[in-house]
């Protein structure tokens, strides 16, 4: 079954209707963590967690779809994953290029929600 995973309240918004959606009011790095662990049970990355040229110090946004399954680990999906992780971790060192009150935040909401469309209507 097809997810959606996101911290974007806009993708919450426009997509719960129409996917199985999970959606986490935690970080953009947490939203990799929890990916990963679906991942660790069988479940399969549909879009890359880093998609876009947007990175994690430009917005706080992330949506991921996976396939939900469960059984073996597919060592594609950990590897990307286990990276992106990895490249956010090093790329969140550096100064936010957004802030929390700012009306960036809408922006960024709207760039994660347009990607993911994007990524959905393939």
């Amino acid at each position: 079954m097809k997810t959606i995973i996101t911290n974007n309240p806009r993708v919450q918004e426009q997509y719960s209707d129409q996917y199985n959606l999970e959606y986490l009011d935690k970080s953009f790095l947490d939203v990799l963590y929890h990916v990963r662990d679906g991942i660790h049970q069988g479940d399969l990355l549909l879009t890359h967690p880093l998609s876009g040229s947007v990175k994690p110090n430009e917005t706080p946004y992330k949506s991921i779809v996976v396939e939900k399954k469960s059984g073996n680990v597919d060592m594609d999906s950990l590897l990307i994953i286990e990276d992106a992780i990895v490249m956010a971790r090093n790329l969140l060192k550096t100064p936010k290029l957004f802030m929390e009150d700012d009306q960036r935040m809408e922006d960024c909401k709207l760039i994660d929600l347009t990607l993911l469309s994007s990524a959905l209507n393939k």
